[in-house]
């Protein structure tokens, strides 16, 4: 299931687009700032930011956006503006592929899930047209799922992956067991979920490389 972060300093706003996109599919994790949101970014692990830009305190939508990207290259971005588009100069700070959603134009549920539907877009996920099997698992995965296995194909320790990805072991170690969970290598008492995993991963995609 993707998952959405949901960045709002408006109650009722936060609570309208949150349950939108539950509708809609999503795994939803809703916060009132910048701050709690970027606390909890490495254990969402969201596949969309979607964001007002003022949030009433700093860091802003905007600036918020930026560290994500830094943080998280692959998570796709949706920006709630009252706003023009027109008035925010591409490039300045504005993570690409981002996509702005005027609140007073905002008409439909509709408009704001093809919004998040264009913006995922643009950050596509890994294939998900695996064929069926023990293989199939990897289908289910998240981008960053994706890349913490590859890690552990690599050999990595959770101590090298948090270090290389400047994240916190205990982030880390969540991501490793919710992997590990989704391809359901974690609860079989005659198997070592770390092998069974990184056998997975080279099975469909060969040796990975550091520089992959």
């Amino acid at each position: 299931m993707r998952r959405a972060l949901v960045v709002e300093d408006q109650p009722l706003m936060r609570s309208l687009v949150a349950d939108a996109l539950r509708h809609a599919g999503f795994e939803v994790h809703d916060r009132p700032s910048a701050a709690t949101a970027l606390a909890d970014l490495d254990e969402i692990d969201p596949d969309v930011l979607v964001t007002d830009i003022d949030l009433g305190s700093r860091p802003n939508g905007m600036e918020m956006a930026t560290i994500v990207h830094a943080r998280a290259p692959h998570c796709a971005t949706v920006f709630l503006t009252n706003y023009p588009r027109a008035s925010i100069a591409p490039g300045e700070g504005v993570p690409a592929g981002s996509v702005f959603l005027d609140k007073v134009a905002l008409e439909s549920v509709e408009q704001l899930v093809a919004a998040v539907e264009s913006a995922l877009a643009e950050k596509p996920l890994p294939p998900r047209h695996l064929p069926d099997g023990p293989d199939a698992a990897l289908g289910h995965l998240t981008r960053t799922q994706l890349d913490v296995l590859r890690c552990i194909a690599l050999g990595w320790s959770n101590a090298e992956i948090a270090r290389r990805r400047a994240s916190s072991l205990r982030s880390v170690e969540k991501m490793v067991t919710r992997t590990f969970d989704a391809l359901g290598v974690n609860h079989n008492p005659d198997i070592n979920p770390r092998v069974a995993a990184a056998q997975l991963y080279v099975r469909r995609f060969g040796l990975p490389a550091e520089s992959d």
